[in-house]
């Protein structure tokens, strides 16, 4: 059965690090997820913390906090995983602090992004909303780490 979005103003899966709100494209998201066990590798890339078998899926998993190079979580056995699909077909878990909500976007909320630091994390736009910034991501570019793990076999 195809699940139909009822309202498709809503373009963003909201989530917190800390007290900064970040966003992935919703259509990027293929679910949300309690924490699973992690199996160790070898020599892992910089920021993916182990792998797990979900859904009969290898997935590296992320630390989106590492990634990002913000502290370390205060209380890391309170998080939640994003499941994102990388334009290779390729999966990966992102650990993140809690996850907020759907977000709807407007125009006029959008601010320009200045080519630096912010777009070499991985921030593809940021939005002003009446919280605050919302920053969101580049799957792609956040998840090469695991993409480049998958496609190097694990």
């Amino acid at each position: 059965m195809s699940r139909e979005r009822t309202n498709l103003a809503k373009n963003l899966v909201g989530f917190s690090l800390g007290e900064t709100t970040y966003a992935l494209d919703i259509f990027r998201v293929r679910e949300i997820m309690t924490p699973l066990p992690l199996t160790q590798i070898p020599k892992p890339p910089p920021s993916v913390v182990g792998v797990v078998d979900h859904r009969g899926e290898v997935l590296p998993v992320i630390d989106l906090r590492d990634r990002l190079g913000l502290p370390s979580s205060a209380n890391p056995t309170r998080s939640k995983w994003i499941v994102v699909r990388g334009t290779t077909g390729v999966s990966s878990a992102l650990i993140v602090d809690a996850v907020t909500e759907v977000l709807a976007t407007a125009v006029s909320e959008r601010r320009p992004v200045q080519v630096g630091q912010l777009t070499h994390g991985g921030v593809q736009e940021v939005y002003a909303r009446s919280v605050g910034l919302v920053f969101v991501l580049d799957v792609d570019t956040i998840v090469e780490v695991g993409v480049n793990l998958a496609l190097g076999g694990l």
